[in-house]
């Protein structure tokens, strides 16, 4: 399979990123290519993640993010990378957005 970050991911990755800078010098490049590393395994196990409001969701395991995805055909599509400490409304709503 092939992945494919949308512009929104990559926002949210940016914006989980600057979060996790202000903790430490490395923290911020740690948070970045560990979910980089999850967004990458979607190339082997792309589609076996449960489906939460209409994307597949992956929950990183280092941090508190989730990836919602889709697959189409032989393509993974990441949408969006969003903190789960968020109101569940506040991601229903993200998740709605134009992409």
């Amino acid at each position: 399979m092939r992945v494919r970050v949308l512009r929104s991911a990559l926002a949210d990755l940016a914006t989980g990123r600057q979060f996790y800078d202000r903790h430490g010098a490395t923290v911020g490049a740690y948070f970045f290519d560990s979910l980089f590393a999850e967004i990458d395994s979607l190339v082997l196990h792309g589609g076996i993640h449960p489906v939460r409001f209409g994307f597949h969701r992956l929950l990183a395991k280092r941090f508190p993010f989730a990836i919602y995805y889709q697959v189409i055909g032989s393509e993974v599509l990441v949408f969006r990378v969003l903190d789960c400490r968020r109101d569940p409304n506040w991601i229903r709503a993200a998740l709605k957005k134009p992409h």
